[in-house]
């Protein structure tokens, strides 16, 4: 088998082991990640009602404008991280579960957690 697919089938393992501990409620929306290879994208879902709360990623025109030419994907990440936090904050939201979507804790994912943390969400 293609070293690819087992990758894409081991996380997907992952994120089904995580999904099935992790829900979003009203009070504590959950906060979920998906990367891709040249960009990340990050929700704020409330899974009782079924809706996306707030959102933001690398391709948001907010966002492009303050992206630099020669930027390290972790760094964009960090940037997303604070405005998500910041449009969290907006939707008078500060508690929120963080789902790493079957991604490891490491590189963007936590360089992410972490802006946001700092930028007053608390989870």
């Amino acid at each position: 088998m293609k070293v690819q697919y087992l990758k894409a089938k081991r996380r997907e393992k992952r994120k089904l082991h995580v999904r099935s501990k992790i829900n979003g409620t009203a009070e504590r929306p959950r906060l979920t990640v998906f990367k891709s290879l040249g960009h990340i994208y990050v929700q704020i879902i409330n899974d009782v009602d079924g809706k996306t709360i707030a959102s933001a990623s690398t391709i948001d025109k907010d966002l492009r404008n303050s992206l630099k030419e020669g930027m390290t994907k972790t760094a964009k990440s960090e940037l997303v991280g604070k405005t998500i936090a910041k449009r969290a904050l907006e939707a008078n939201i500060t508690r929120v579960a963080f789902d790493r979507n079957g991604y490891i804790y490491h590189g963007r994912v936590k360089a992410l957690a972490d802006a946001a943390r700092q930028g007053g969400l608390e989870f």
